[in-house]
């Protein structure tokens, strides 16, 4: 198993030059936003879009590569709200390298003061951002642009059985897709529950369960003030007009 370092520890690149990207979390716990620095001369561009160490830092928990994954969208594919059983749970780290998606995270820890909400991002082969995501948040994307390629680390395995989703346009969460483009479904998406009905019956990781899987103590999650999230916002609660089947 994977060892944090001790409180206080740097990467040691670090200490001779400029961090490579900025960390930043988002409102919702867990979530995290991390912006490469994008090197450019005439042959193109360089970054460094993971830092293991650095990660690490900002989060407080190590993050135990498994399997790295890859997918190419049509645009208007919609892919999720997915989330794993915990334990063992799945930490996932995903970019953009080509088009463009709108990434979204919901939190689905039960007793977590933001439990319900969900906050979005773009992610684009611009700037070349990479979302985190710890134990217990769900994800969801729409592919923004034809070919939209993501690449995505996660710290478990794919497992069939262990994997379950919720439906993207469940009212209650009230996601607010952008107009204008039609969502493509898998059918196990398009066939996928509310939130409700998962959380009655009681298939929603608990906060704490996903607190103990990392490692970290009990308490109350680090979230931040909404006002402070210039790139996410919480969407009223209101019904998704044009859908009546759920799915990813």
């Amino acid at each position: 198993m994977a060892q944090r370092p001790p409180r206080g520890a740097v990467c040691y690149h670090s200490l001779s030059r400029l961090r490579e990207c900025s960390v930043r979390q988002l409102s919702i716990a867990g979530a995290w936003l991390l912006e490469p620095t994008l090197h450019r001369d005439s042959r193109g561009s360089f970054h460094e879009w993971f830092r293991a160490c650095e990660l690490t830092e900002a989060t407080g928990a190590p993050f135990p590569l498994a399997q790295a994954n890859c997918s190419v969208s049509h645009q208007g594919v919609l892919r999720g709200i997915h989330y794993a059983d915990v334990p063992p749970g799945q930490t996932k780290y995903i970019t953009c390298v080509y088009g463009a998606i709108l990434d979204v995270v919901v939190d689905l820890r039960t007793g977590s003061p933001t439990f319900g909400r969900w906050e979005a991002v773009r992610l684009d082969d611009r700037r070349r951002q990479a979302l985190h995501l710890s134990v217990g948040l769900g994800h969801s994307f729409l592919a923004l642009a034809e070919n939209t390629t993501v690449v995505y680390l996660t710290s478990s395995e794919y497992t069939p059985h262990r994997e379950h989703a919720i439906h993207p346009f469940d009212p209650t969460l009230g996601i607010d897709w952008p107009a204008g483009i039609a969502p493509v479904l898998s059918d196990k998406d398009a066939a996928a529950p509310s939130l409700e009905q998962v959380q009655r019956a009681g298939k929603l990781p608990s906060y704490h369960a996903c607190l103990a899987v990392m490692g970290l103590p009990a308490g109350p999650p680090r979230a931040r003030p909404e006002q402070n999230q210039a790139v996410c916002r919480p969407a009223p609660r209101r019904s998704q007009p044009g859908c009546s089947a759920p799915g990813e």
